[in-house]
């Protein structure tokens, strides 16, 4: 990509950003030719663009000790659900959630009895032991991994109104 077209990029991105302030912009070039965009000189490869109205919006860290703004306010033809509609759709949700929660705790339920406190029964297939030490290894892989899909669940469960 060349400078120009870099550039342009840039100052497409700074058009489009809304609240902003204006400051300096330099073009950097690194060792490996590398071209940046930056509101800071970060060496002697940096040259200032003469870029008359061009503004860099203020970093998202800038604004931490200031208020918070009013809550957004929905569009007037941002579409609307009725209440009874979200309700409906609500216990859907519930009820497929209750569901997969069911399936999962009955996974659970059978690889903690397969793996038998970390010694589960050994298969005719397992004669030797790094086998076995996988099948073991993958026990408690699928079971923490079951463990924790039925905390995913339990907190979907709770943020359902």
């Amino acid at each position: 990509m060349n400078t120009r077209t870099l550039v342009l990029h840039g100052l497409a991105l700074l058009a489009v950003s809304g609240a902003a302030q204006a400051q300096q912009i330099f073009l950097c070039v690194d060792a490996d030719g590398r071209k940046e965009l930056t509101d800071s000189r970060k060496g002697k490869n940096c040259k200032m663009l003469d870029l008359p109205g061009a503004a860099i919006p203020a970093p998202a860290g800038a604004r931490r000790g200031s208020t918070p703004s009013a809550p957004a306010v929905a569009p007037a033809n941002f579409p609307r659900v009725e209440s009874s509609e979200q309700k409906a759709r609500d216990a859907d949700r519930r009820a497929i959630l209750t569901d997969e929660l069911n399936t999962e705790n009955r996974k659970l339920a059978d690889l903690r009895k397969e793996f038998n406190n970390g010694e589960p029964e050994r298969r005719a297939d397992e004669r030797n032991a790094a086998k076995y030490q996988e099948r073991v290894a993958g026990l408690k892989d699928s079971i923490a991994r079951a463990e924790s899909n039925v905390e995913a669940l339990k907190r979907e469960l709770s943020n359902i109104k």
